[in-house]
């Protein structure tokens, strides 16, 4: 019999309490009170995320971010800050201890994404895992975020999803975004450069490193679309079970707290 693990399917909110969602669901599984989690969410506003640990004078235009709407949250995990507009993000949270799970961080990464993997074959397009190359003996060494890291998701060389883990309170939690659409104007409004030639240089090499589903796909896909081929995806890929789980009035009212931290300036600026 396979495992059931509860399936939240969010829909669109705004970047602070998507975090906070996510660091609820992490809490409440850490404490037992739920099984592990499979979560699918969008951002209203578009959002930049800024890694737990990065600056964000410097290296984040926060002008830019403004003009065109768009909201900064720090997550939890490290990494590079990353735009979320077009997209379907995803989360997983589950136990360390939980049998499954390799102790190894990058063989949880690598057992984790296979849902994202069999979520594009679902789509009919052809995905496989990245080893990048030279780093076979640094799997931890930190990446640019315009290149795929150990076992993300690429689709003709071109990163086609971009994830990240951390492990708090005995639970991983991976998140990360699969692109739909990618507005490179956009995208380039919203990190600093040292010059105009640089960041137009920077625009022109982005499409040879990365590359969004609607590019790719025979069929467009939307955002309803993409969830249901990689909730197909990571039933088969972990070999779960997925039940619709929906939070109560109490659980609700403990993420619009948290979402309280991820819209302070404190949080997301002065790390």
């Amino acid at each position: 019999m396979k495992e059931t693990w509860f399936f939240v399917d969010s829909g669109y909110h705004t970047p602070a309490f998507n975090m906070a969602m996510d660091e609820a669901l992490l809490q409440w599984h850490s404490q037992g009170d739920i099984p592990p989690v499979l979560r699918f969410y969008g951002w209203k506003p578009a959002g930049i995320s800024v890694g737990y640990f990065q600056k964000v004078n410097g290296k984040i235009d926060v002008d830019g971010a403004k003009k065109h709407g768009i909201e900064l949250v720090r997550r939890q995990t490290g990494g590079r800050a990353v735009l979320h507009d077009q997209e379907l993000t995803y989360s997983v949270l589950v136990s360390e201890e939980h049998p499954a799970m390799p102790a190894s961080v990058k063989e949880a990464y690598l057992k984790i994404s296979r849902g994202l993997l069999e979520g594009f074959k679902e789509l009919e397009i052809d995905a496989d895992f990245s080893i990048p190359e030279g780093k076979q003996q640094a799997a931890n060494s930190a990446v640019c975020f315009e290149e795929p890291s150990w076992y993300e998701l690429i689709v003709e060389g071109k990163k086609a999803a971009g994830s990240a883990q951390t492990r708090k309170k005995g639970v991983i939690l991976q998140h990360g975004s699969i692109p739909l659409e990618v507005d490179e104007e956009k995208l380039f409004d919203l990190f600093l450069y040292p010059s105009e030639r640089v960041k137009e240089r920077a625009r022109r090499s982005f499409g040879d490193k990365a590359i969004a589903i609607n590019q790719i796909s025979k069929k467009n896909v939307s955002f309803d679309a993409a969830k249901y081929a990689f909730k197909k995806g990571f039933e088969r890929g972990l070999d779960i079970e997925l039940q619709p789980f929906e939070l109560n009035e109490e659980q609700l009212a403990e993420v619009l707290k948290l979402e309280n931290k991820y819209k302070s300036h404190e949080w997301t600026y002065s790390r």
